[in-house]
């Protein structure tokens, strides 16, 4: 296995791949918890908000281990869901930008 293999395995078994859906909307924000850090990702645009996955778009590579943690937990059902209310969704979303 590889570096971002291992990783990849940690983030699943850990349930890591967290999906923030918002009631009653259904509005659903998605975020892997990294090192000591929270990515915002959006598994069906292919897009994370990682260092890694911008530099290596600039290098050809189509997507980082975040993502491809997030294919797995969902082929694997380890996803953490976790409920708000709409209420928090602009503090949720407020808070998730100033991370990045």
């Amino acid at each position: 296995m590889n570096k971002d293999s291992d990783r990849v395995e940690v983030l699943v078994s850990e349930k890591r791949v967290k999906l923030h859906v918002f009631e009653p909307s259904q509005r659903k924000i998605w975020t892997v918890v990294g090192k000591g850090e929270e990515h915002w990702i959006d598994p069906d645009a292919d897009y994370c908000s990682c260092p890694g996955f911008y530099f290596g778009q600039l290098n050809g590579k189509k997507i980082c281990y975040h993502l491809e943690s997030a294919r797995l937990a969902k082929k694997e059902n380890k996803i953490e869901q976790i409920i708000f209310s709409d209420d928090e969704f602009s503090n949720f979303l407020s808070g998730l930008i100033s991370d990045l």
